[in-house]
């Protein structure tokens, strides 16, 4: 039975002018744009919930990049993936079928583009079947108009052949028992018990005749075949994780010789298109992970983000440039404090345009190509001109894509609007000094203004004060409202960010978002302290074997800081939340009442109660072995964790605490969750546990979303609410 503790009946704000939790379940989800090969025109999907049928409703917009000319809207009844054929055809993937019989049918569209008299996109009513592929997990599309291969992913069983997939998905489900069995790691990750199968990369010819039709072969080759090589790499992997030439394929890939479940080491590979050819190795196999590999459009060049050091996913990500044809690799931003994610290059291969996270926000950057060295060398000597210098200033960007005549696409959010598309214009080859002067940032779309006009969405406003070691930001979203002068009338809210290598981003996001908060009453912080990116790699590395050192120090220098600039702020009404890291830290203030935070409730999502035990139990080993100082049995992690473990402080523990966890989440199992609660339990200390069976370490599913936030402010109302 679920305690009650005698709450009257909660109900969210809902004001005309209040973003509520149903506000944030309803709005549309734009994804990003991608543009065909002119740049004149743009796809985007954007879904969208309905409470009323409780589905999810997905759609193609096609829209113009230089013409006022409205979107045209086609709706996926069956949802699916769209990519550019040519200029003026897009490919939808969808699944068709039922049970071992879906597969993955590819269909056409003609887009029209009239620009004359009564402009307008149109395409025919109905799309046209290209071809099916052997299952229905096929994704991942990546198509160059220059060749005639399509390259995609798909998983497959160790003879690496598409064609007898299903039939060994009927064997693997009729084998008369339930039991996965593991001689090495991952066993599960993320949310997923790890099966028989694996990612891979294919091709197959897709071809269009004489007569404008398209048609996809059936003879499909398996690039890594052979190779011990996945690509994309679980679990996030997708299409960032290789691009396509006219003639070769690059990819990134985890090093098959090392325990994967305790290594980072990734590298990167050229293979020709076809399969003709063994993979041929561009990493100097010295360094730790790799991301986003990308070829010049002359394919001559490839650029690469790499980290140092294996074990570390959240070292700095430096640029690796390798010039194929003197066989040559060196580093371009080896002396630059950022750490780059996404690459493009130049239509001319002069200049390489980024996106990296700078100051809570992400940015796009450019920086000029050098001539490449005569030797491969991490150090080459470069002057300042080759540092990446910011084009754009706020939000955070995603998905460039560079374009002709000086411009690139971008995707953009911020922390008052989801993703919508702009274009940069005036860009130069040359990206040398002055070159930024004339440089435009037009938004093309306008996807949730209509849905969010009137509701008291405010920026969020920025504040920095002095830390353990350096400056701290935070973000302050004020409570709808707000009025200036009034004492003690405000209940506040510290938010603490999960990773614990990660920010708080002038971004949106549709889990926890700042502005609900503040749209529900609470004066609401955001500390980006010890730990957290975009501030430097020192702030970044600083947080190891510290977890419960210098970032408490920031948070409660920042909590103090703003508690004295605004009075307004009832602090004998202030509550925290957090997840991940931020529900270690959580656990970790329950235990450390002489912090003198204050806090009359505490909400706990998917956060560490016995770091020991999360040390076994994670599915990434290595993230606890260096966050830690080793494994747990090692004499430094011993003492580590015999410092900073909540757990062996909850005869501390007093102040009235939700949890919130997810069965699926096997970065931190939910006996975390279960543990604390019971913890708290034992101890009288009021507390509410929430489990979702169908969660990861996130809450995805629309419903559930609702319900978190439900007894999230229903929690803290019983607390500090006025009653």
């Amino acid at each position: 039975m679920v305690a009650s503790y005698g709450v009257k009946d909660f109900n969210f704000t809902d004001e005309t002018n209040v973003f509520s939790p149903v506000d944030l379940v309803k709005l549309a989800r734009p994804g990003t744009g991608t543009a065909n090969g002119p740049g004149d025109l743009f796809i985007v999907t954007v879904s969208k919930y309905s409470l009323e049928d409780k589905k999810n409703h997905k759609s193609i917009f096609i829209a113009p990049i230089e013409s006022t000319i409205q979107p045209l809207e086609i709706p996926l009844a069956n949802g699916g993936d769209a990519f550019w054929l040519d200029s003026r055809t897009v490919a939808h993937a969808v699944d068709e079928g039922e049970g071992n019989d879906k597969i993955k049918a590819l269909y056409s569209w003609s887009v029209k583009f009239e620009t004359e008299g009564a402009a307008r996109i149109s395409t025919p009513e109905n799309p046209v079947l290209i071809g099916k592929f052997p299952t229905s997990t096929v994704g991942n599309f990546k198509f160059n108009g220059k060749s005639d291969f399509l390259v995609f992913s798909d998983y497959v069983y160790p003879d690496g052949d598409i064609k007898t997939v299903k039939k060994q998905d009927e064997e693997w489900e009729n084998r008369g028992d339930t039991a996965y069995v593991y001689d090495d790691t991952f066993e599960r990750q993320w949310d997923t018990w790890v099966g028989p199968k694996r990612n891979t990369l294919f091709t197959v010819t897709l071809i269009k005749g004489a007569d404008g039709t398209w048609s996809l072969g059936d003879k499909y080759v398996n690039l890594l075949n052979g190779t011990s090589h996945n690509s994309p790499v679980e679990p996030f992997g997708g299409t960032d994780d290789f691009d396509v030439s006219s003639t070769h394929v690059v990819y990134t890939t985890k090093d098959p010789k090392l325990p994967p479940a305790w290594h980072t080491k990734q590298d990167v590979y050229l293979i020709d298109i076809e399969g003709k050819s063994e993979p041929e190795e561009l990493t100097s196999g010295k360094q730790g992970a790799t991301h986003g590999p990308v070829f010049s459009q002359q394919g001559d060049k490839v650029a690469w983000v790499e980290l140092d050091l294996d074990g570390y996913e959240s070292d700095r990500g430096k640029i690796v440039i390798y010039d194929l044809k003197k066989d040559v690799r060196y580093t371009l931003t080896q002396q630059w404090d950022r750490s780059a994610a996404e690459l493009a290059f130049s239509p001319e291969g002069k200049v390489l345009y980024l996106t990296a996270g700078d100051l809570a926000r992400i940015k796009v950057f450019g920086v000029p190509i050098p001539e490449t060295p005569s030797e491969s060398t991490t150090h080459p000597d470069l002057s300042e001109k080759y540092v990446p210098q910011a084009i754009t200033k706020s939000g955070a960007v995603s998905a460039i894509q560079v374009l002709p005549n000086g411009r690139i696409l971008l995707s953009r959010s911020s922390s008052t609007s989801p993703n919508d598309v702009f274009v940069i214009r005036g860009l130069k080859e040359s990206f040398g000094e002055g070159d930024l002067k004339g440089i435009e940032v037009e938004q093309l779309t306008k996807f949730t203004s209509d849905a969010l006009r009137g509701k008291a969405l405010a920026d969020a406003e920025e504040f920095y004060f002095d830390g353990a070691e350096q400056k701290v930001q935070g973000w302050i979203f004020k409570p709808i409202g707000f009025v200036e002068g009034v004492k003690k009338k405000y209940p506040v809210v510290l938010l603490i960010h999960g990773g614990p290598q990660g920010a708080w981003e002038d971004q949106w996001s549709t889990r926890w978002n700042p502005q609900i908060f503040a749209h529900q009453g609470y004066f609401t912080i955001a500390i980006n302290p010890t730990g957290s990116t975009t501030f430097g790699q020192k702030l970044t590395d600083a947080i190891r074997k510290d977890w419960g050192g210098k970032p408490f120090v920031d948070m409660k220098k920042g909590w103090d800081y703003v508690l004295n600039k605004f009075p307004e702020i009832d602090q004998d009404r202030a509550v925290a939340a957090g997840a991940s890291w931020g529900g270690y830290a959580i656990n970790w203030i329950q235990g450390h009442p002489e912090f003198g935070f204050g806090f009359k409730a505490l909400f706990c999502h998917d956060g560490v109660f016995d770091a020991r035990y999360n040390g076994y139990s994670t599915d990434e080993l290595f993230f606890f072995n260096h966050e830690w100082g080793g494994r747990p049995w090692d004499s430094e992690a011993k003492k580590v964790l015999e410092k900073f473990n909540p757990v062996e402080f909850v005869d501390n523990w007093s102040t009235p605490q939700l949890i919130v966890h997810g069965s699926k989440d096997y970065r931190l199992p939910e006996t975390e969750g279960i543990g604390a609660f019971h913890a708290l339990q034992q101890r009288g200390v009021p507390s509410r546990l929430v489990i979702f069976p169908d969660e990861n370490h996130w809450v995805i599913n629309h419903g559930n979303s609702l319900k978190w936030h439900y007894e999230v402010f229903r929690w803290f109302d019983k607390f500090v609410g006025e009653h």
